[in-house]
């Protein structure tokens, strides 16, 4: 699987642009602030229909500009795809496959499956646990239909049951049937979702283990445990023993977006014993992991990525990096880079086509085969 085209209209920094890409590698260059960041979340876009750094469609669009519009050309297998998102903030977001346009955005996640590693997947292992849950939702979502639509609803009753609690702090009166509903509601998609993350770890962990292994060069075991409150309980009766509290707090204390994935190095805590090129190294991993899990299950290779690494990652980890991508056939990858020589001069000592795009100011100014 592989973009052959993509066209840009006021999204982002970008006015107009069209770019057809190399079916292998594509390597975007520029300065800070002339799109690279912005054209690989473009891609992204296209696939999970939405912006990969969590941005409302408000900030996507250019200044002034009332709309955006995103349009890519793929290929899977031997069928021709179009995909165009039409986005008015605030008004409407319309996405459409070979012109026919989707009920719902959900239909549309995991047929293009993407992965994307940026300077911020740090915050997997230094920020709080909703980070992390992003995680396994957006790699989830990419591989079970099913899953996405459970979470879909349970969040959506996440959000009404918080709402209600508020209202009744509010008013000062609390009607405990409404939440007995609730509470019956969300126990069916809590028990999908809790499901589809235990057998997802035990799916994940030895294929983030052999990629940690090998970037590390096998100094040091690596593991996480996925920890949920409905491990040993129901939902429903974890939430009638912290209805009190709850109604007190005005918000859902407990329940399955609450989960958490718990990162250890030599079983000790990743956070706190972690170097920096272990962490680096460990997040690394994971990224690979979640791409290679995506190829399996897929069976087909995921978009890879790879956003601005050569400026957070040493020299020694980034030859380990490529020597993985190429060795295993990652299928078509996207790097962006500020230095315009270093990425073609790395490339060239692995013998790999490519192709380059040099930005100025949200256009392509040079492109070509090298």
């Amino acid at each position: 699987m592989y973009i052959q085209k993509i066209k840009l209209t006021n999204f982002k920094n970008y006015e107009s642009q069209t770019v057809d890409f190399s079916t292998k590698v594509n390597c975007i260059v520029g300065l800070n602030g002339m799109g690279k960041t912005n054209m690989l979340d473009a891609i992204y876009y296209l696939c999970m229909c939405k912006s990969h750094f969590g941005v409302s469609d408000s900030y996507i669009k250019k200044h002034k500009e009332p709309f955006f519009r995103v349009e890519g050309h793929f290929k899977k297998g031997s069928k021709n795809y179009q995909t165009v998102a039409k986005v008015i903030p605030k008004e409407k977001k319309t996405f459409e496959l070979n012109k026919v346009p989707y009920d719902t955005l959900a239909e549309h996640i995991g047929l293009f499956p993407v992965v994307m590693i940026t300077p911020f997947d740090v915050e997997l292992a230094l920020e709080g646990s909703e980070v992390r849950r992003k995680f396994l939702d957006n790699t989830l979502s990419q591989l079970d239909s099913t899953y996405l639509k459970a979470l879909i609803q349970y969040n959506r009753l996440l959000k009404q049951r918080n709402a209600t609690l508020k209202q009744f702090g509010e008013n000062r009166k609390v009607e405990h049937s409404l939440l007995d509903i609730f509470d019956e509601q969300m126990e069916a998609p809590a028990v999908l979702i809790h499901e589809k993350r235990k057998a997802f770890s035990d799916l994940f962990i030895p294929i983030f283990q052999e990629f940690y292994k090998i970037i590390s060069n096998d100094q040091e075991s690596v593991n996480y445990t996925y920890r949920s409150h409905l491990n040993d309980n129901t939902l429903v009766d974890l939430l009638k023993e912290n209805r009190q509290k709850d109604i007190i707090l005005q918000r859902s204390t407990i329940g399955i977006h609450k989960d958490d994935l718990i990162f250890k190095i030599e079983d000790f805590p990743l956070k706190k014993y972690a170097s920096q090129g272990q962490t680096k190294s460990f997040i690394l991993a994971l990224k690979l992991a979640q791409y290679e899990l995506l190829r399996k299950q897929k069976d087909c290779s995921p978009l890879l990525l790879l956003d601005d690494i050569f400026d957070k990652l040493d020299k020694q980890r980034v030859t380990q990096l490529l020597q993985l991508l190429f060795e295993k056939d990652f299928g078509q990858i996207f790097f962006s880079d500020t230095h315009e020589n270093r990425l073609s001069d790395i490339l060239t000592n692995f013998n790999k086509d490519f192709k380059r795009f040099i930005l100025e100011e949200g256009k392509v100014v040079v492109s070509g085969e090298l």
